[in-house]
């Protein structure tokens, strides 16, 4: 079998860390090499991951000339997601963003275009690897809460600077002095909470309703004194078949992979047979069915080969020449985007906005 040779370019997102830790684990991978436009960033990978220093670029041409990766793992902040694949796609590796899909869908397209004949795009969506979150959609296919009507999604955390790679935390003192610079926080990089954990909800929502697209959407924001992005948004979307609701919240009173906040981040799915609803990292779903109406527990355990993590997944279709299924496809991730553009757009208008 290919031994896969991959490089990790540009730091700008703390996920970066915790892929490449994928890529260390996985028995026929290796990480060839690294590169950041700002060296410090690389330093906490070159640290716990044994990166060779030789194998650390400032350049990321100089990186991809010399280490000729089969696969490059982007992490660039949302609004220069299509910069970076055009930079990188001649080179001819297969690459992996990491969510959201882009800024914009017209940015996304720029992205697929760009992408040699041969070469794989994938875009991580990180819940698509947690067991609750697959199980309803196991159940889901089986039909066992029959045709989705409805898709209610919370998302969050307590903010994306209280935790970095590898979910190490933060104090709030380093939360405020990184704030200011963070492009987690400035408008023109992409930032605020819509555009980071919308599409968490938009896509694997549009997974779990069968890739069927909304009529229109209506959003809104918050407008935090002193920010020029927002941290709480409530979006709707309109289907031929019912409403879905998607709420993004930075600033949930716990970090959901530590203890679950109130609300609780997750899904709640309502079909024309039954419900389900799934939380982030729970080992259980819980079904309500017409045969069986008493909420229940179902054991939802982790995901096993080759759906462990996308690193894993990725490789896995090369490998076997499959293409991609779920929320990292394109076809699904566009969906997904084509409804946080809306939601952007109707939050700006402040009315709703019919999708094409």
């Amino acid at each position: 079998m290919k031994r896969w040779k991959v490089a990790g370019i540009n730091f700008d997102h703390f996920h970066m860390g915790d892929l490449l830790r994928y890529v260390h684990e996985h028995p026929r991978a290796e990480i060839v090499g690294i590169s950041d436009e700002q060296p410090a960033r690389m330093e906490e990978a070159v640290r716990k991951l044994g990166i060779p220093r030789a194998n650390a670029f400032a350049d990321y041409r100089e990186c991809l000339e010399k280490t000729r990766p089969d696969v490059v793992i982007l992490c660039p902040a949302a609004s220069k997601h299509g910069e970076w694949v055009k930079k990188v796609a001649p080179y001819g590796p297969h690459i992996m963003v990491e969510k959201p899909f882009a800024a914009s869908l017209k940015e996304a397209d720029v992205m697929v275009k760009a992408m040699p004949k041969n070469s794989t795009l994938m875009i991580n969506w990180p819940l698509q690897w947690v067991g609750s979150h697959c199980k309803s959609y196991e159940l889901i296919s089986k039909g066992v809460i029959g045709e989705v009507l409805n898709v209610w999604h919370i998302g969050g955390n307590r903010g994306p600077l209280f935790h970095g790679a590898d979910k190490d935390e933060k104090t709030p003192e380093q939360v405020a002095k990184e704030k200011p610079h963070s492009w987690f926080y400035k408008k023109a990089h992409g930032g605020g909470s819509l555009l980071d954990y919308l599409g968490y909800g938009t896509t694997l929502g549009t997974w779990y309703q069968g890739g069927r697209r909304p009529i229109e959407v209506t959003a809104t924001v918050d407008e935090p004194t002193g920010l020029e992005v927002d941290e709480h948004s409530i979006v709707v979307a309109r289907y031929a078949h019912g409403l879905s609701k998607f709420e993004t919240r930075w600033g949930t009173f716990t970090d959901p992979w530590i203890i679950q906040p109130q609300p609780k981040c997750g899904f709640v799915i309502l079909g024309t047979e039954g419900t389900v609803s799934s939380y982030d990292y729970d080992d259980f779903v819980t079904v309500q069915t017409r045969r069986k109406p008493r909420p229940h527990q179902i054991a939802a355990p982790a995901t096993r080969a080759p759906n462990q993590n996308p690193v894993q997944y990725l490789l896995h279709c090369l490998d076997k020449h499959l293409p991609l299924q779920g929320p990292v496809s394109l076809s699904i991730s566009r969906i997904g985007q084509e409804i946080v553009d809306a939601a952007v757009k109707s939050a700006k208008l402040k009315k709703t906005v019919k999708l094409p």
